[in-house]
């Protein structure tokens, strides 16, 4: 019994150095290179949500090229 109680500390010890690695550096991404967003709405249409159908597209936000001035002539700019 002794041992299993030390293996389930283990465990909880491994998934919370895990956890305190992976949230810093997954919110330093988002914020930093990239994230996911949905497109909704007519405001987007033809190049995004072509049809008018009700359904939602998914986009990659590039935060890096924003960063870095890259902005080109087509490309799509999102602003919260």
């Amino acid at each position: 019994m002794a041992q299993t109680q030390g293996l389930g500390m283990r465990y909880i010890k491994a998934f919370l150095k895990g956890f305190f690695v992976a949230a810093p550096v997954t919110v330093t991404f988002l914020d930093r290179v990239a994230c996911v967003a949905r497109v909704e709405g007519a405001s987007m249409q033809p190049s995004l949500n072509p049809g008018g159908r009700q359904a939602s597209d998914v986009v990659l936000l590039n935060h890096w090229s924003i960063r870095n001035y890259d902005v080109q002539r087509g490309d799509i700019v999102s602003l919260v």
